[in-house]
């Protein structure tokens, strides 16, 4: 494997010099950088990690915490995650949690011995639903930096990258009251016990009761039997006239079970739900989403990180992300 120091004798310079250029100094002039960097990529060099961890007493390397990775949300921010990874030459070490506090506290106990700088991190159901938070209080005294995204916990101080969920809710009922007409929306939940869900339900409910509407709730928890309970609460109540999921799947059930009802799509039911790229791909028609922007939240996350990393004047920050409200088939 070539050395640092076989290239700074191939070009008759300095190591100090070669690794400065390496690293983009601005002290070494832009022809020196060309000929490093040429010969470095010629020879496959490869710069020994270890030693620079030594040297500069950083891992660089992210610590990833994700309640799961089934729900697609999760996997596009992971994807982003990774990409602005690459891009400062960082590594990731990824921990599922499974939504359970437990093993949460297990992941972030096991790579806070050294094997991370810091955590990017979104917080189980079962630490929210039992408020359980030394774990993570822990982390935040021994001053090893934590990102919270999502679903964060508010008193916790630490950087954040969250959508704005009840303004996003709000504005998507306001739409089908407004530019649909539409008095009769029903709000359908799978996340009602978390910060998001909790947000996105207050969004609802608020934009409702401002013209006057009664907000209609279905809070499924941990319902197993979604399509059924879905299918019989719109056969029961007939003079539903829109649909909002607030998580990514319910929205597509709601389509698939007013078809069987013989309910036209947007005719007689306008359905939107939340959603990332190419949701709308798996419903017929189309489904309308409220797009999240995993891919740049997990971008995001990463680059408010490492500027923590790397600046001792790093002030915390919260950073909302805007979602959007994409139109497809299933809205007029």
């Amino acid at each position: 494997m070539t050395t640092l120091k076989e290239l700074a004798k191939l070009l008759n310079i300095s190591v100090s010099t070669v690794s400065k250029a390496l690293n983009d100094s601005h002290e070494i002039s832009d022809f020196t950088k060309k000929r490093v960097n040429e010969l470095a990529e010629k020879l496959n060099y490869k710069p020994n990690r270890i030693a620079q961890q030594l040297k500069t007493n950083k891992t660089k390397t992210v610590g990833v915490i994700l309640p799961t990775v089934i729900n697609p949300f999760f996997a596009e921010v992971l994807h982003g995650i990774e990409t602005a990874a690459t891009n400062h030459d960082y590594d990731i070490i990824v921990c599922l949690s499974n939504e359970a506090l437990k093993k949460e506290k297990r992941s972030l106990e096991l790579l806070s011995n050294g094997s991370v700088d810091g955590f990017i991190f979104a917080v189980a159901r079962e630490t929210q639903v039992k408020k359980q938070t030394d774990h993570i209080r822990a982390i935040i005294d021994s001053k090893i930096p934590l990102l919270m995204f999502d679903r964060v916990i508010n008193d916790i101080q630490c950087d954040k990258v969250i959508v704005d969920d009840f303004k996003s809710v709000f504005e998507t009922t306001e739409y089908l009251i407004k530019e649909e007409n539409r008095k009769n929306i029903l709000l359908v939940s799978n996340i009602e016990e978390l910060s998001v869900g909790k947000l996105r339900i207050s969004g609802y409910t608020k934009a409702m009761e401002n013209h006057g509407l009664k907000p209609s709730v279905l809070n499924l928890g941990k319902e197993l039997n979604v399509e059924e309970v879905i299918h019989d609460y719109l056969r029961e109540n007939k003079t539903i006239d829109a649909v909002i999921s607030i998580d990514h799947i319910t929205g597509i059930v709601a389509i698939n079970m007013a078809k069987k009802l013989n309910r036209k799509i947007p005719e007689d039911l306008s359905v939107i739900g939340f959603g990332y790229e190419h949701t709308d791909l798996l419903a017929s028609p189309k489904i309308s989403i409220i797009h999240q922007k995993a891919h740049e939240i997990g971008e995001i996350s990463v680059n408010l990180l490492i500027d923590r990393l790397n600046k001792d004047d790093h002030k915390l920050q919260t950073i909302v992300v805007p979602s959007e409200l994409k139109l497809g088939e299933s809205t007029k």
